[in-house]
């Protein structure tokens, strides 16, 4: 209760300070804040015992059953699937044995799978409710590498389908490579089995679409990716990663990028496909993806870039919403999953001179397990297939597959953001307040962009503040101008509103008040001429997170707490003065599926350790010690450092946080010195990476 009392006096002390007006601050704090559950219902389906329905593909049938494909090889038969007058729906088997499926389609009465070495035609001729019929439509090369997954198909207006194959991992197995032909590519399959290499830059593309007929990816965070995005791919065009590039020179291949295009202008040394990549020199400034593929021709940017650790941290499908009301005010834009934070995101895409370009949202948290495969029901609602296994993620379960149901309340929310040649429109999906819409510090933007490198993601960098020089809100109050100075092209720019930002009748605030807009291009038009403004304390606090302060940025100097007498840094590297030697080394990595090797770790009181921290998985992790039952906590605030998450390894400055590493990329590892607790008990070791806090975890026991 105390807790409840404390958040509404901070929502009415934040809305007083931004100057909202009273009736808003008594509004919400009488009255129960709109939640995503009040406008977007998750219902979860029930599975019958003995089913582990890790989800890898979805496909509606046209009788309104749906086709259900599992990464255990098996393809079920849901009929009943929206659980109508109360019934349980009744699952069938249709086909099992394949290998890990990742991608299911229905057209003219038969299933079409990718597994890992092939598109699958599954069919049931004598029309008993099961597959009869397995025939290969298309075989391509298999390594045995366990990370060459393939995903599909996507089939396209003109009836071909597309597949995406992964890169797989040798030697420097976190570094991607193309180990057989076609790896890193998407192909291009007629249903009689005719393959044309379609384009190639692709590292992990979990998902993929279409969005008004045209073909979409969705990509992750890796190797030469900085953060996870969807791209428009289109035939010939060469993505980021330069895997797939060892095969550009096949004579049916249509991408015209070659290997020494991209890293003779990277700060990289590069020998043949198999070589080890390397730094030329350290004192070199890196590029961005912009700057490489200005000179690059046939290379493609990210229609929206999707920052990590903020939207995600696993990109996955992709799917566009009915162009009705169906689902809600967002006839025609595109919903994203994640499965790393078992989430939906939500991406407004517009053309601006003959480029694919958009704003990303928040849309829907809270799954059961990772989001992985999406697909429309027959009526409308959205049935969202998930899988933790191998990957971990946010949602506790191995499994799950749910429908996200529309309750026919619009909540209110930034529905659209468009480029303007001076700043930005945000169109809303009910008026605005015109007074608190119009004040210009009510909005913060600000720009950056990513490295484009051979390493594994990358920081935001380049950040810049964009000062609001004026607020127009239109007649209706449906849309607000912003004018902005010095917006650059290339860049993803964050738009966050303050809670000023209310509905006309002031009833709520936005529900998603953050949106991440990637401006590949400033549109032509005419400026509007606002005077010039001066940043002012209300600008440089807009849209900032104002709940708990605890939490905010950490300093790299953070003192732990006074243990034993002895003062140490929370992250000490270097063995502290006056140490000899340390009572006790310990060796602590990771295991596949978002865990440590140890998960429980036994110290003496006060003794001196020495730990050392050796990252074995194929994604940035830290190990950071915090009081019993906490870890959850910092996990929580570690969330709440948005873009600054990852120059800070994902660490909030917090008394909770008793010692860490820093963020430990793949390959690598750093040792710690810290003073073990003098008061026996259990404490706990937690990586705060978004995605990974609630399962990677250990206990560090103290005697």
């Amino acid at each position: 209760m105390k807790a409840i009392i404390k958040n509404i006096l901070l929502t009415a002390a934040v809305a007083a300070s931004f100057g909202v007006s009273g009736t808003f601050a008594q509004n919400t704090a009488a009255k129960k804040i709109p939640t995503e559950q009040d406008y977007y219902r998750i219902v979860t389906l029930p599975t019958p015992e003995g089913v582990e329905l890790e989800v890898g593909g979805l496909a509606l049938m046209p009788n309104g059953d749906l086709g259900v494909a599992t990464r255990r090889g098996d393809v079920y038969i849901i009929q009943n699937p929206y659980q109508l007058n109360g019934a349980l729906p009744y699952y069938k088997k249709f086909a099992n044995g394949l290998h890990e499926i990742l991608g299911l389609a229905y057209r003219d009465g038969s299933f079409y799978c990718v597994q890992r070495g092939e598109l699958t035609k599954l069919t049931d001729k004598n029309h008993d409710g099961k597959a009869d019929s397995y025939e290969t439509v298309y075989a391509w090369p298999v390594s045995g590498n366990y990370h060459e997954y393939s995903y599909g198909p996507v089939v396209m207006p003109n009836g071909n389908m597309m597949v995406n194959l992964n890169v797989g991992f040798d030697g420097e197995w976190w570094r991607g490579k193309s180990l057989v032909p076609w790896r890193a590519w998407t192909l291009e399959i007629s249903p009689d089995g005719t393959m044309q290499p379609y384009a190639t830059g692709l590292r992990s593309p979990a998902g993929q679409g279409t969005v008004d007929g045209k073909y979409f990816y969705a990509e992750n965070q890796g190797d030469w990716v900085g953060s996870g995005y969807i791209m428009q791919l289109d035939k010939g065009d060469f993505a980021m990663h330069p895997a797939g590039l060892r095969w550009a020179a096949d004579p049916s291949s249509p991408v015209r990028v070659r290997t020494e295009d991209i890293y003779t202008r990277v700060n990289a040394r590069f020998n043949d496909p198999e070589g080890k990549i390397e730094d030329r020199d350290p004192n070199r400034p890196y590029k961005t993806l912009a700057e490489v593929s200005a000179e690059v021709k046939g290379m493609k940017a990210p229609a929206v870039w999707l920052p990590h650790s903020v939207m995600g941290t696993s990109t996955s499908s992709l799917i566009q919403i009915p162009n009705n009301d169906s689902f809600g005010p967002f006839a025609g834009q595109v919903l994203v999953g994640d499965q790393g934070q078992s989430r939906l995101n939500r991406v407004f895409l517009e053309q601006v001179k003959g480029q694919s370009q958009g704003a990303a949202f928040t849309f829907r948290e809270g799954f059961e397990s990772g989001v992985l495969r999406l697909a429309w029901g027959n009526d409308n609602t959205l049935f969202v297939g998930q899988t933790s296994r191998g990957w971990g993620s946010k949602g506790q379960k191995n499994f799950g597959l749910e429908r996200v149901v529309f309750s026919k309340q619009t909540p209110f929310e930034m529905k659209a953001v468009r480029a303007m040649a001076d700043g930005f429109e945000i169109e809303f999906t009910q008026p605005v307040n015109k007074k608190s819409a119009a004040d210009p510090d009510a909005y913060g933007i600000t720009g950056f962009t990513y490295k484009y490198h051979p390493v594994y993601g990358s920081n935001t960098i380049r950040e810049k503040t964009h000062i609001v020089n004026a607020a127009i809100v239109s007649e209706d109050g449906l849309k607000v101008r912003l004018v902005a100075d010095s917006l650059r092209e290339k860049y993803v720019h964050e738009i966050k509103l303050s809670e000023k930002i209310v509905s006309a009748n002031e009833a709520n605030a936005v529900l998603h008040p953050v949106a991440y807009y990637t401006l590949n291009n400033i549109p032509d038009g005419t400026k509007l001429n606002v005077p010039k403004r001066k940043p002012t304390p209300a600008h440089n606090m807009a849209g900032m997170d104002h709940g708990n302060m605890d939490g905010m940025p950490a300093k790299s100097t953070a003192k732990a707490a006074p243990v034993a007498g002895v003062t140490l840094k929370k992250n000490q590297t270097t063995m502290p003065a006056g140490w000899t030697k340390a009572d006790q080394s310990i060796n602590l990595s990771t295991k596949p599926g978002l865990k440590y090797d140890i998960t429980e770790l036994t110290v003496k009181a006060g003794s001196k350790i020495k730990l050392t921290f050796t990252n074995g998985d194929d994604m940035p992790h830290n190990v950071v010690f915090v009081p019993a039952d906490q870890g959850n906590v910092v996990g929580e605030l570690a969330l709440k450092l948005g873009l600054q998450g990852v120059k800070l390894s994902h660490i909030p400055n917090s008394p909770k946080v008793l010692y860490n590493t820093t963020l430990v990329g793949p390959g690598s590892n750093q040792t710690i010195y810290f003073v073990a607790p003098t008061k026996p008990g259990t404490y706990e070791y937690v990586c705060t990476v978004p995605g990974h806090y609630l399962v990677m975890k250990g206990k560090l026991i103290v005697q």
